[in-house]
Order: structure tokens, then C-alpha cells, then sequence
């Protein structure tokens, strides 16, 4: 009998009424194995009424009680990696140590929720005029909600409700239909660990889920990591609702390549950042810049590197790249490749007729490698979102620079070099919001915030972080002045009040 993937609302799992389900697919086998509920309006309507309706009390709960519950929840999770990787791995597809490491990176905010205490201390300026003191805090919003995409199913709403209730708010969260199973665990762990409740709701769904969530009068915020339509779509949606958002979107992230640099490093992190998590990320290299004469031996490189990657089931140890999420999602990064030589391209690896054995109906494709891609190409335009990276060359640091700018795109970019100078006017430089200086995937630590420029990012807040408290909440400014006893009345002024 196929499992079914229920709402968790309140506090525990409710079963679907609206009579539609979505099919959770093992991509390593291309068997369905799961059903998820997917929402109707009403079930929108009461997820955020349960979100509401804690709020009353979580929003008004004190620090040490939110800080208590997430340090439980801290070491929860802990405990419990292994069961949310393989949950990943089971639905997403990627191989087990990545979907470790997925984790890991989750757990990151959860410790920096740990340590809200500091993270929304107030200020405090005394006798700014006569017996007059000015403060400034920071309070929750209310229910705020997280929409968040396939190819990080734990660690994407990681980023999102542990900063989020933190700071007293309450959460639903819509992760994807595709692989829903690690947000219900990461719900229920929490409730073990004493979370109130509904303070942390999740909704299964497709677009009338998200859209009930940007329409809802209940939601104050919203949190998307997609693609860009969809990131534009979300952001214009809620911000006519009146909603605050922070909408992440896609990517095309290059690597610069200087002819000074340690070309053996290059080449590693090259087939690290681009075929790690089969591509299924945004923060993935999917191009690299080779400026020079460099080009070829760099290429050879890349090519003898990536053809002894193993390519297999995600739950086998073995394994170094799993298949992709879908069949379909599987055939369309097939036809960049397939079109590519016909775009100009030199494909120097095609992965499109990869089969694992014993695996045949499994959402399989190879590594491709793609040379001499020219900037007007479907290969190069494109977020592929699959194992395909592309070679450009040009003949200069300046012309390299100019020609990433070009992109709509600004998630992440690298450059690899040992010129410090070169590195340095490369960060002040180049138009991306996370920058790389002989690191391909420059995701930062939970203490900084993730975010890209210009297409990857629409709202003014990055994710987690500094941006992400301060997304999760708004300021208040008090003006207090307490007469002393022996003050004289100071009688009627029209002017404008005075601070000097």
C-alpha cells in the first residue's frame, strides 16, 4: 500500500480532505512510493488559524522559554540525522553523506536561534534632552509562512522557522510536494521537544496552497527559495497583499579561472560545485570562466576528473551523484546537452544516456561537460538545475568580469587565483550578492546571510543571519521623558520640541 504524506497542524498530523494527492516518486527507481495531501483553501484557512491562534501565547512567551525549547530541539536533531538524510535520500534522491551534510547545515540556524537572546537586544539612549530617554526594540510580526523547493527539503526550511519562531512568531510552512516527508519529521521533533502547538504548522500542497498563503489576511511575511518566475510571482503577490517577503531565485553561477591559478585546484572544485547534489542546487557552478590560455588544460582536467564519478543509487554507500528529482525534470536538462552542438557548443561529456544497472527506470543521467559555450546559448542562458557545466573563454580578467555582469543573474560566483590583488578587485568588482575567493560554492556560515543580486533575489532581505532576524521582525522607537518632582510645570510650547 503506497504511504501517505499528511498536514501536520496543531500540533499533529491531519489527514487531507480535499480529495487530491500529488505522487512522491523514489527517483532511484522511478516508483511511486508516497501520496502527499495536497490543500484545499480550507485546509489553508486552518493551518494559519492554528498558526494564529498560538501566537496569542507564543508571541508573548519570554526568551528563556523559546531558547529552552530550541536547545531541545538542537539536539533532537541531532539525534535523529541519519533518519532525516534518509528520508532525503529516499525522495530527493541525493546520496546519503550529502543529505548529512544538508543537515548539518540546518542545524546551523537552529544554533544561531539558540542564541536569539542577543540577537534582539534593544538599544538605549538616555538624556537625549531634558529627562528624556529614547529606546529602540524589536517585536514578531505574527504568522509568517515558508514556501520551499525540492532540492533541500530539510535544510531550505532550516533556514527559514527556527530564526522565525525564535523571535516569536508563528510559522506554516509549504515545503514541496516532491519530497515532503522531512518537513513532517522536522515538525514532529520539534512538538517532542516542546514546541507549543501550532507554532510551527506544515502544509502540503501545490499552487492553491501557495496561493492561499499569499492572499491570507492572517499571514504577515513570507519566505520563498525557487526559481525566478516564481520568486517574481511571490514577491509581486504578497507585496499587493501588503506582506512583507524575501523571495529567493535562481541562479547562474560562474567561476572565474585566472592563469595564475593552482589549474589542479580549479578543476577539483569545478566538478565539486557543479555536479554535487547532481546540479540540483543554487548555489551549483554551472560556468566556468577560463581567461587565457588555460582553457584546454583546464578542460582536460575537468573532463578526467568528472568521468570517475560514480554515478548511483543515493542509499548506496558508493555512490557519488544520485538521479535526478523527476523523469521530466531529467529530460529537459537532457536537451540542453543534446542541442548544445548545434548552439555552437563543444560537448566534451555527454551524460544524457547514463542507465545504472539493476536501476534502468531510475531518473538517471551522466555528467555532461559543455566547452566553447557561447553567451547566447540556451546551455548558457538558462538555469539547467542538472550535472552540465559550461566552459566559456575570454581573453582577459576584465573581459571575464564583463561578461558575468552581463547575466541577469548575482546568487553566487567564485574566482580562482593566487593574485590577492586580483581577488580583491574581483570582490568590489563583480555584481553577486555571495562572493567565493578559491571557494566554489560560497554559501556562508549561519551567522551571515545568504542572498543573491539583481534576478536572484526579490525583496530587500537576505535569508538567516543578521537580514533574517530582522526580516522576522520590526522595530519600535519610545520617546519617554519622567518629570522630576521638583520640575515646574514647563506650560504650553507650539514650537517644535526642542533636544538642545
Amino acid at each position: 500500500m503506497t504511504k501517505t504524506v499528511n498536514h501536520w497542524i496543531g500540533g499533529k498530523t491531519v489527514e487531507g480532505t480535499s480529495g487530491q494527492y500529488g505522487p512522491v516518486t523514489d527517483p532511484a527507481t522511478g516508483a511511486v512510493t508516497t501520496q502527499v495531501a495536497l490543500a484545499s483553501a480550507a485546509e489553508v484557512d486552518a493551518a494559519v488559524a492554528a498558526a494564529k491562534a498560538a501566537y496569542a501565547t507564543w508571541g508573548t512567551s519570554s526568551l528563556a522559554q523559546r531558547t529552552a525549547v530550541l536547545f531541545r530541539y538542537r539536539a533532537l536533531l541531532d539525534a535523529h540525522r541519519d533518519d532525516i538524510a534518509a528520508l532525503i535520500t529516499a525522495e530527493h534522491g541525493k546520496v546519503h553523506s550529502d543529505a548529512l551534510g544538508e543537515v548539518a547545515r540546518g542545524l546551523e540556524i537552529v544554533e544561531l536561534a539558540c542564541g536569539i537572546t542577543t540577537q534582539l537586544k534593544g538599544e538605549l539612549s538616555t538624556q537625549v534632552s531634558n529627562r528624556v530617554d529614547v529606546s529602540s526594540i524589536r517585536q514578531s510580526l505574527g504568522v509568517v509562512a515558508g514556501i520551499t523547493p525540492f532540492n533541500f527539503p530539510a535544510m531550505v526550511p532550516m533556514w527559514m522557522f527556527p530564526l522565525a519562531i525564535a523571535c516569536g512568531n508563528t510559522f506554516v510552512l509549504k515545503p514541496s510536494e516532491k519530497d515532503p516527508s522531512a518537513a513532517n519529521l522536522l515538525a514532529e521533533l520539534a512538538s517532542e521537544a516542546g514546541l507549543p502547538d501550532g507554532v510551527l504548522n506544515v502544509l502540503h500542497g501545490d499552487k492553491i496552497a501557495v496561493d492561499g498563503l499569499l492572499n491570507h489576511p492572517d499571514v504577515a511575511a513570507v519566505s520563498f527559495v525557487g526559481s525566478t518566475p516564481i520568486a517574481r510571482y511571490i514577491h509581486a503577490t504578497a507585496s499587493a497583499n501588503g506582506k512583507r517577503v524575501q523571495a529567493l531565485g535562481g541562479a547562474k553561477n560562474h567561476m572565474l579561472v585566472l592563469p595564475d591559478a593552482d589549474l589542479d585546484a580549479a578543476a577539483d572544485a569545478a566538478v565539486s560545485a557543479a555536479y554535487g547534489s547532481a546540479g540540483e542546487r543554487c548555489m551549483a557552478i554551472s560556468a566556468v570562466v577560463a581567461v587565457g590560455a588555460i582553457g584546454d588544460e583546464l578542460v582536460a582536467k575537468i573532463r578526467e576528473r568528472a568521468e570517475k564519478i560514480k554515478i548511483g543509487p543515493g542509499n548506496d554507500p558508493t555512490s557519488e551523484m544520485g538521479p535526478l528529482i523527476t523523469a521530466a525534470h531529467r529530460d529537459k536538462v537532457a536537451s540542453y546537452v543534446t542541442g548544445a552542438a548545434a548552439q555552437g557548443a563543444e560537448v566534451v561529456l555527454d551524460g544524457t544516456g547514463h542507465t545504472v544497472e539493476g536501476f534502468e527506470d531510475g531518473h538517471w543521467i551522466g555528467l555532461s561537460l559543455l566547452d566553447k559555450v557561447s553567451t547566447d546559448s540556451d546551455a548558457y542562458k538558462d538555469e539547467i538545475f542538472g550535472p552540465v557545466l559550461c566552459v566559456l573563454r575570454v581573453e582577459s580578467y576584465e573581459d571575464g568580469v564583463a561578461l558575468m555582469n552581463a547575466s541577469p543573474f548575482g546568487n553566487g560566483t567564485a574566482i580562482f587565483t593566487r593574485d590577492g590583488g586580483a581577488a580583491r578587485r574581483f570582490q568590489l568588482e563583480i555584481q553577486a550578492g555571495m562572493v567565493g575567493v578559491n571557494v566554489p560554492i560560497p554559501v556562508p556560515v549561519g551567522y551571515h546571510s545568504f542572498g543573491g543580486w539583481k534576478d536572484s533575489l526579490f525583496g530587500d532581505h537576505h535569508i538567516y543571519g543578521n537580514d533574517g532576524v530582522h526580516f522576522y521582525t520590526r522595530g519600535k522607537v519610545t520617546t519617554t521623558r519622567w518629570p522630576d518632582p521638583a520640575d515646574a510645570p514647563a506650560g504650553v510650547d507650539l514650537g517644535f520640541p526642542r533636544n538642545h
